[in-house]
């Protein structure tokens, strides 16, 4: 979020050129992304605590599921 905000201060004060513009956005994209992936697994590694069990239960299934067929 930080990124994304100064990203938008130096876009807004013109100090980035058209062609960084479109790099830098998918650097924050790319980073976001990964933000979110590490956040969902340290959660994943709790076993979800504040959600409803049957919920938790389904979604550790689903990313099981994905590891499974990342690996193979």
């Amino acid at each position: 979020l930080k990124a994304a905000h100064t990203f938008n201060l130096l876009d807004a004060r013109g100090a980035i050129s058209v062609t960084e513009r479109a790099a830098y956005i998918g650097r924050i994209r790319n980073l976001a992304r990964a933000v979110a992936a590490s956040y969902l697994d340290s959660r994943a590694r709790l076993g979800f605590p504040m959600a409803p069990r049957d919920w938790a239960d389904e979604v550790i299934a689903q990313l099981a599921q994905q590891r499974d067929k990342k690996a193979a």
